[in-house]
């Protein structure tokens, strides 16, 4: 069978998929699987590096203002939905995930009676996935969904990474032995409280200049930091328990290791914190729909992390709260919740269920 895989822009999209990509390859291994991308995104880099094939159409962005680019929308949807059509020829299923990529691939699927699979990762539905929602009923969610079609959606949880899901596994005998462990491997002191910061693959210009506004804060405590700047920022010199990186390689055992994390709150992050965090800050992305707001609510809500806006965060209000929400770390549950660890095997159920349905 030829199973297409459609989802890009951010790993919030890709990751997901790539995680049900590899499961399906170890099921049906003789199935051709395809990835739909756009030029622009992090698939590029993402999915080849993973052993798939990747094929491209053109981005499609429908702007939330009245502007130029809407006036070019419908032409540059009809070039992304015959290019996905022509991707799409003689596939058995598509499977979507949301972001640029997938509302043509929808439509396309929809035109040649392929079978379509959508996984929502957000609390708050992209456009993509509102639109495709209508165009089938093989719907999955990573978490509650308070009104449209997607509300009524299978719950699967989010998949993780595989690196995620074996620590989550392996921590589960003892998960206070676990975080010791992590913090001698990534060799930090085990009596010190570690606070990790990340803003996504990229970093946030802004939020670094808070941090780096807020060096004393760290400074002139018993913290260790591990800053992930993101790739495309200046890293500045090592401070003392300061420990600026580009980019954090292993990220599960990061997670383990720390007492607090300050992070955005994209659907990926989330449910990785969720699955292994101790205590998390989330900040969430100022633009978009809101969905970054939304998605932490189900982390909040097991006294295992808070949020705060963007313009509130500042040196002066991390000064203030580091302590506070060190103390709540330690309150915390020292476990990590495994809710989404079978994630990935339900969204295959669904896929094999659609498949079978639909060729009855």
């Amino acid at each position: 069978m030829k199973i297409v895989l459609a989802g890009g822009g951010t790993a919030g999209h890709i990751e997901p998929a790539l995680a049900v990509a590899r499961m399906w390859r170890e099921s049906h291994p003789s199935d051709q699987l395809l990835f739909l991308g756009t030029k622009s995104g992090l698939e590029n880099q993402l999915i080849p590096a993973a052993g798939f094939e990747l094929s491209l159409i053109p981005k499609v962005i429908i702007p939330r203002k009245v502007s130029l680019s809407l006036f070019f929308a419908p032409t540059t949807l009809t070039r992304a939905y015959l290019e996905a059509r022509r991707y799409l020829t003689g596939a058995n299923l598509l499977i979507g995930f949301g972001g640029y990529v997938s509302a043509p691939a929808y439509l396309a699927a929809r035109s040649l009676k392929i079978p379509i699979v959508i996984h929502e990762a957000n609390a708050k539905p992209g456009l993509a996935n509102r639109l495709g929602a209508l165009l089938t009923n093989y719907l999955a969610i990573a978490m509650p969904i308070e009104r449209g079609k997607l509300s009524n959606a299978l719950m699967t949880g989010l998949p993780l990474r595989a690196d995620v899901a074996q620590s989550l596994r392996d921590s589960a005998p003892d998960w206070a032995q676990a975080r010791i462990k992590a913090k001698e491997s990534l060799g930090l002191d085990v009596n010190r409280p570690v606070v990790t910061i990340f803003f996504g693959s990229q970093g946030s210009v802004a939020l670094n200049k808070v941090i780096a506004s807020a060096m004393k804060t760290f400074t002139n405590s018993s913290i260790q930091v591990i800053h992930a700047l993101g790739k495309s920022n200046p890293i500045p010199p090592a401070n003392g328990a300061y420990r600026p990186l580009a980019y954090i390689e292993d990220m599960a055992r990061t997670y383990l290791a720390s007492e607090l994390i300050i992070s955005r709150s994209g659907a990926v992050t989330c449910s990785e914190v969720n699955a292994l965090g101790r205590y998390t800050l989330f900040i969430p992305l100022p633009i978009g729909n809101g969905e970054q707001k939304v998605n932490a609510q189900s982390v909040v809500s097991q006294l295992r992390g808070e949020l705060i806006e963007q313009n509130q965060f500042t040196p002066e209000w991390l000064d203030k709260n580091i302590d506070r929400l060190l103390q709540n770390s330690q309150i915390a549950p020292i476990a990590g919740n495994p809710s989404d660890l079978q994630a990935t095997e339900k969204i295959v159920a669904l896929m094999e269920s659609a498949l079978v349905k639909e060729t009855i």
